[in-house]
């Protein structure tokens, strides 16, 4: 070497299963470490690359594939995380800022957790520390208690106004939207599932709809406006009550719909036409039969009704990290349980549709918003700290992830009460 040349910088070894000795390796690593790696080893049909806390790299699955994700490890205490809670652990090493895509693309690191099944055999593993914090988590929320019905509602949708109207549209709408083009906006994906709804139940001028689970009351100021119904809509939120009620007031539907801070089973009352929107995974196992029940109370003879819901694949109804951090109480419902309780209910189905890819691509509009808003939801308040964003964009993410790789859908239920579906209801709906 001359001494104008410089020495040749040594290319960095990366690690794969297809290398020599893999197994003895890895056999060196700690234990988590150890774990983490032989579950992405499940990896085929992707392209990740991991950068451990010392700089090691390690690759899983092709490197012809594209999108090329990097998942960069800060913290090695994440291995033990992962390894003690499954994807709770993984999930609040993310919250703690221990880990990140590089590029920032989550959705599709957790798309390729799901396509790899490496989600799966992680959940397979149950350690006692897992099992415990599962089970004291479940004891705190039981879903089928009035009280505790309210207390999981505020945790989540008592965060703020001004929060939520950081990234959801202006119809302040939070459940899947209706595409119906590739350039629908987030606010014309949801009003276009007002409109698909309000056909689905065939509303007219003068009839009676309540709505369970009402959120800022949008689904009832769209059907009051353009089919001119009355409507009473329900919620445990104070903070959603009070700007739906602003919001009406603002409309001039004062006269036409009113919102009550109630739970579901303290309504009375019949009505024509009944909806509920992304209520029902907030309902609880155990009380399945009692939503069923009291919807066939709320309708008058011949009345219908619209359930939509969020239903599961799995036999994982809510994550442990779901459960803990973003829906207390949350329980998604199989679909056999849907039906087999309208039925017992004496709620017969009429149509059923899965928006299943309409709610991912609500989703991901959904967290672009939150992106770009991200210094003034956290101008908001001192709970609205780096942690905080983190988990939600997480809960965002993981969510889209499901939705469009994973076990979630979403069902549109029109049902009925009583013996006949006449034929003169309108049997198409777009």
């Amino acid at each position: 070497m001359t001494p104008t040349q410089a020495p040749e910088k040594k290319e960095q070894e990366i690690i794969t299963p297809s290398s020599p000795n893999w197994s003895d390796r890895i056999s060196h690593l700690p234990t988590g470490e150890r774990y983490l790696y032989q579950l992405f080893s499940l990896i085929k049909e992707g392209n990740l690359t991991v950068i451990n806390p010392a700089g090691k790299v390690f690759h899983f699955g092709r490197t012809d594939i594209l999108p090329a994700l990097r998942l960069r490890v800060r913290n090695p205490g994440t291995y033990d995380r992962v390894l003690a809670f499954g994807a709770l652990g993984f999930g609040e090493a993310y919250m703690e800022g221990w880990w990140d895509e590089e590029n920032d693309n989550l959705i599709e690191l957790l798309g390729l957790f799901y396509r790899s099944n490496v989600y799966a055999k992680a959940n397979q593993r149950v350690t006692i520390p897992l099992l415990f914090k599962v089970v004291t988590q479940r004891l705190r929320t039981l879903p089928t208690q009035i009280q505790n019905s309210r207390k999981n509602v505020q945790y989540h949708y008592d965060l703020g106004n001004d929060f939520y109207q950081l990234f959801l549209d202006p119809t302040l709408t939070y459940s899947c939207g209706y595409r119906i083009e590739e350039t629908d906006s987030i606010e014309q994906m949801q009003l276009q599932k007002y409109e698909l709804i309000c056909k689905k139940l065939a509303l007219k001028p003068g009839e009676s709809l309540i709505d369970i689970g009402c959120g800022w009351g949008g689904m009832l100021i769209y059907a009051a406006e353009n089919y001119g119904v009355t409507g009473t809509g329900i919620t445990l939120s104070d903070e959603q009550a009070a700007l739906a009620k602003e919001r009406i007031k603002a409309k001039g539907l004062s006269d036409k719909i009113k919102i009550e801070i109630a739970d579901y089973r303290e309504i009375k009352g019949q009505y024509d036409k009944f909806v509920s929107i992304g209520m029902f995974e907030h309902v609880g196992k155990g009380s399945f039969a009692t939503f069923m029940e009291k919807t066939s109370e709320l309708l008058t003879p011949n009345g219908v009704g619209l359930l939509h819901s969020i239903v599961t694949q799995s036999n994982e109804r809510n994550g442990a990290w779901s459960a803990k951090y973003i829906f207390p109480g949350g329980y998604a419902p199989q679909f056999h349980e849907l039906t087999e309780e309208l039925w017992k209910a004496k709620l017969p189905i009429a149509h059923c549709e899965n928006l299943k890819p309409h709610y991912a691509e609500t989703m991901k509009l959904w967290a672009e918003n939150f992106t770009q808003n991200k210094e003034k939801i956290a101008s908001l308040g001192a709970i609205y700290d780096e942690k905080f964003l983190r988990m939600w964009y997480l809960y965002l993410q993981s969510f889209e992830a499901s939705f469009r790789y994973g076990s979630l859908h979403v069902y549109q239920l029109l049902f009925y009460k009583g013996k006949q579906w006449k034929l003169d209801y309108p049997l198409k709906f777009s």
